[in-house]
């Protein structure tokens, strides 16, 4: 696809401007290819995906639509924490690895380690991965799936000088190490990429330890889909069949100013053709298929017919979004799981037109934009009229907002960056009785904390965190259970939003179910705007212990429900004593040892805790914990301190209670931004 001497320097996958002036990948990018392996023709159907931490949300989309991964680690620099990360979004979709050390030329030329000490330092890459993998890996791939030089899932190499070796191509070529740090060094490695090509060896090395999808499907199904595996669809998905019902799922939404949005996904089972009509399983729409392509990075190359196991590019369902099921038109299957995010948005910006005629537009691209990158969640405040943009981090928004606005051709202010963040209980609330406006109708409720052991499962994916459950799903009751929730509640849960349970604990009440909806939305109201400062709520069970309801349906209308039960929620939360949570960010900092002291003091004069200090192969490695109000800038400063030597990367993101002492200024100033009552609200009870 690309001319011998432009591999490792053109990028055929970089087909946004952004990408190119900045020298990184922001969008995944599919490319399909045809690669000859002892005397057979093998299709490989390739992502490639964001390293950057801000745009981690593209790999785990991208994990949904594959079966294998390559990790790519430099093993001058070692282990970094996105290495873990993306391992662990892999493995958690049961995405088998394999491993390929790359820049090996700076071993030679930069460090000119001999091959007993290459030798020694790629047992210490290999091993640290394994480690990763053991840990990861579900409990039947613990073992099998660790990554080995003897058996080829390594290879090693160099991607800009286009060769690579592992010990499988080497026994067939008969290369030995000598052979490959005497051409480096003599500069003849046009001659070493000849003799050892890297697409060779990394696309052998694909087709034979990577699972095709007949194989793949058998173990991943059961993971990602929770329909019936006996009937016609689980079993059609199980055997990958191309004759089956068609089940496919979108993992990424492309907007093209020719034909609106091209969606990008994974078929399971069935195929899919040009005018074939579709069926969109959350959005409940029939829709027909405009035209059916495959990927050549920015190419996209129209095609008759594609089946089960491919990755394909879809024209003609505008309506689709990341994560949406389809199947064949006049059929309703079980949709697949949700595509769980390792990291949540922790960074918003305020944002508004600069000219007020053009704000119906920004409102449609901002909308588009969250389609097309479900980590950005924009969120339009009736109450204050405020237009908010959260993201991974501030090169996020800066990418894929700011830029993207301007070359659409709309001019926006957009503020400094604003933190979310989160409304929480540490005490149980006494019951509190909410009285409809027509005092008519009566609703009594108690919030909690959620159980630590079940919000920990929601976020791992062991149980599910958004959305109802059916009535009759014990065994889901009993996974509630086992993970530290009382059965009598696990089986009466109504609805789940942003990780918040509520639960209806009441018996024979007359006409609940008339206006049970409308309790649910009242709740969903509430953990999207506390009582304290109007933040989302996190970690709450609300529990409707109560209700007495009157007789005529005009006296329960909407207008009635829903302000009680908000007015009870809300209440019972300040009564129990709710707390703010900031988001805190654990970072690892590297710099040179003689530059550790400018480094802790730039984290210490922003609010940071040092969790843990290491040396690293005569180079620092700092752990430390910041809170996201206080990190913006960081990046500048720590390079203006340490000359641009020391950098720091993302580990994870947290929630912990906002110190006493800033408590109270810390609510005014969130309700001040919101044109709200500036007072810390009190319960009115």
């Amino acid at each position: 696809m690309i001319a011998e001497e432009m591999a490792g320097k053109a990028m055929v996958t970089w087909f946004d401007p952004e990408e190119r002036k900045r020298e990184l990948t922001v969008y995944g990018a599919n490319v399909s290819m045809v690669h000859e392996y002892d005397g057979k023709d093998y299709l490989i159907n390739l992502v490639d995906t964001p390293g950057h931490v801000d745009f981690g949300g593209d790999v785990t989309r991208a994990m949904r639509a594959v079966d294998g991964t390559i990790v790519l680690i430099d093993p001058v620099e070692g282990i970094m924490p996105q290495t873990e990360t993306v391992l662990r979004q892999a493995l958690r979709e049961y995405v088998k690895p394999v491993l390929f050390v790359n820049k090996v030329d700076r071993f030679i030329r930069e460090l000119k380690l001999t091959p007993e000490q290459m030798m020694q330092r790629f047992e210490e890459v290999i091993r640290d991965v394994n480690i990763y993998i053991q840990k990861y890996a579900p409990e039947e791939y613990k073992q099998k799936w660790l990554v080995n030089v003897m058996d080829g899932t390594v290879a090693f190499g160099s991607a800009f000088r286009r060769w690579a070796i592992s010990i499988p191509y080497m026994k067939k070529t008969r290369m030995t190490f000598k052979e490959i740090i005497d051409l480096t060094i003599q500069g003849k490695e046009d001659e070493l990429a000849k003799k050892a090509p890297m697409h060779q060896v990394v696309l052998d090395m694909i087709v034979k330890h990577l699972p095709n999808p007949l194989d793949a499907q058998k173990y991943r199904i059961p993971k990602i889909w929770k329909g019936d595996l006996n009937n016609d669809v689980g079993k059609d998905m199980l055997a990958c069949d191309p004759d089956g019902t068609l089940a496919m799922i979108m993992t990424k939404m492309v907007p093209d100013p020719h034909v609106g949005f091209v969606a990008a996904g994974r078929i399971f089972s069935g195929k899919i053709f040009k005018g074939k009509d579709v069926y969109l399983i959350t959005q409940h729409k029939t829709q027909k298929l405009q035209q059916v392509v495959v990927y050549r990075g920015i190419q996209r190359i129209p095609v008759d017919e594609i089946t089960a196991g491919n990755i394909v590019g879809i024209v003609g369902i505008p309506d689709a979004f990341t994560g949406e099921t389809i199947t064949d038109a006049g059929k309703v299957i079980e949709p697949f799981e949700e595509i769980k995010h390792i990291f949540e948005p922790v960074v918003t910006k305020s944002i508004e037109p600069k000219n007020p005629m053009e704000l119906p537009k920004l409102v449609d691209i901002l909308k588009r934009l969250g389609r097309e990158d479900p980590t950005l969640v924009v969120k339009i405040n009736q109450e204050t009229g405020e237009y908010l943009v959260s993201g991974l981090g501030e090169l996020h928004l800066e990418i894929k907002v700011e830029h993207k606005l301007r070359d659409l051709g709309i001019d926006v202010d957009m503020s400094k960056p604003i933190v979310v963040y989160r409304e929480a209980l540490f005490d149980k609330s006494p019951e509190i009785e909410g009285k409809s406006p027509n005092k008519h109708n009566k609703f009594d409720i108690i919030v909690e904390p959620l159980e630590d052991g079940i919000y920990q499962a929601m976020l791992a994916g062991d149980l599910p965190s958004e959305g109802e459950i059916k009535r009759k799903n014990i065994e889901l009751f009993q996974k509630f259970k086992k993970t530290g929730m009382d059965y009598d509640e696990a089986r009466n849960i109504l609805l789940m939003h942003n990780r918040n349970v509520l639960i209806d604990m009441t018996k024979g009440i007359q006409y609940l179910n008339e206006i049970i909806e409308m309790v649910k939305d009242a709740f969903t109201d509430v953990m999207e705007d506390g009582p304290l400062a109007r933040e989302p709520c996190m970690r709450l069970k609300v529990k409707l212990m109560d209700a007495e309801l009157h007789e005529d349906p005009v006296h329960r209308g909407e207008g009635q429900i829903r302000p009680a039960v908000r007015w009870a929620i809300r209440q019972a939360m300040l009564a129990a004593g709710a707390q703010l949570l900031e988001p805190k960010q654990v970072i690892r900092v590297d710099i040179p040892t003689e530059l550790i002291g400018d480094a802790i003091k730039e984290i210490e004069n922003r609010r940071g805790q040092i969790l843990d200090m290491k040396d690293e192969r005569g180079a620092s490695v700092i752990s430390a914990k910041i809170p996201v109000s206080d990190i913006f800038g960081f990046d500048a400063s720590l390079k203006s301190a340490t000359s641009g030597r020391g950098f720091y990367s993302l580990v994870e993101t947290t929630f912990e209670r906002v110190p006493k002492d800033l408590f109270e200024d810390t609510v005014k100033s969130i309700r001040k931004r919101k044109g709200l009552n500036e007072d810390v609200p009190k319960p009115e009870i």
